[in-house]
């Protein structure tokens, strides 16, 4: 026969019969023992339990937050779902196709909100999954576009809000379990979309600026708006590189050996020959009482200042 301690107090009995007392009270009082037929107590059998770890204050909430989100998600689902089928059936007149691709994109932003969902609560990166979410959010509120009256704005937002309204409450779950489970701030998916909206609305201010300059002083707009385009885009053959200034070469004042090895060279034969200046220069150097570096040097000089008045 088994039977269940009860509490603290069995447990200090037993080990006051000198029962069991190396197992301890907090162990005895977990645990059954099995009676023998004499009616003594023939062994102890110590349950295994857990303790319960502290519930995190707003567990409640936000658990409570997450079933309203299931709700939200099954009505807006069915919101959404009636204008998509609305316009894929009228362009298919297929019912059960179009039951299915109807509810296509709005069953897949359910089924990645739900891998966002658990990934967040493992404590793991989810943000390609939310960007799907919102993917799949746009693609459905497009759809439901289509099956609107384009004409006016109230038919529109009734289509459409549907589907982007729940993309941006899943998103907002999602990273409130982050922040409440794992205690990381993981980048929101949206961010990119806010700054693609602020860089259309900048351009968009920009634009307006320029017109009003442009009705404002038509000419020095235009003559400014020509020379920006001309300078963001210059053609080919003004990308080159500039051609390096050519050294003019100035004449020795008379008399000098510089002026006398250029008067030898200018009637050398192999005078203007850039292949043969260097030879040319060591040959003439001692007539003209210089070393034959600083003859190369001179003719150098001297053919660089040629190249320049050619050009």
């Amino acid at each position: 026969m088994t039977t269940q301690i009860d509490g603290q107090s069995a447990a200090e009995n037993l080990i006051a019969q000198g029962l069991f007392a190396d197992a301890g009270v907090a162990a005895i009082a977990a645990g059954r023992l099995h009676v023998g037929d004499d009616g003594s107590y023939a062994a102890l059998t110590i349950d295994a339990k857990p303790p319960k770890e502290a519930r995190a204050a707003g567990s409640v909430l936000i658990g409570t937050a997450s079933w309203l989100l299931g709700l939200l998600a099954a009505g807006l689902f069915i919101v959404s779902f009636a204008g998509q089928y609305q316009y894929i059936f009228a362009a298919r007149q297929q019912k059960i196709a179009s039951v299915i691709e109807a509810g296509m994109l709005d069953v897949g932003m359910v089924i990645f909100s739900l891998l966002a969902l658990g990934l967040s609560r493992a404590g793991k990166p989810s943000r390609a999954e939310r960007i799907l979410v919102m993917v799949c959010s746009f693609a459905s509120a497009g759809m439901n576009y289509l099956a609107a009256d384009d004409a006016s704005p109230r038919s529109v937002i009734a289509y459409t809000a549907a589907p982007v309204f729940l993309a941006i409450v899943v998103d907002r779950v999602v990273s409130v379990v982050r922040r409440h489970i794992v205690g990381d701030k993981e980048a929101s998916p949206w961010r990119p979309l806010g700054a693609a909206v602020l860089a259309v609305a900048h351009l968009a201010g920009r634009v307006l600026l320029y017109l009003l300059r442009l009705a404002l002083d038509m000419k020095a707009t235009a003559k400014g708006l020509r020379q920006m385009v001309l300078d963001a885009a210059p053609l080919p053959s003004e990308t080159r590189a500039p051609a390096k200034v050519p050294v003019v070469w100035q004449a020795p004042p008379d008399g000098s050996k510089k002026a006398a090895l250029i008067t030898l060279y200018q009637q050398d034969r192999r005078h203007g020959d850039r292949s043969q200046a260097a030879r040319a220069a060591s040959d003439l150097a001692p007539r003209a009482g210089l070393q034959a570096g600083t003859a190369r040097t001179y003719i150098n000089d001297y053919l660089a200042s040629l190249n320049g008045q050619a050009s």
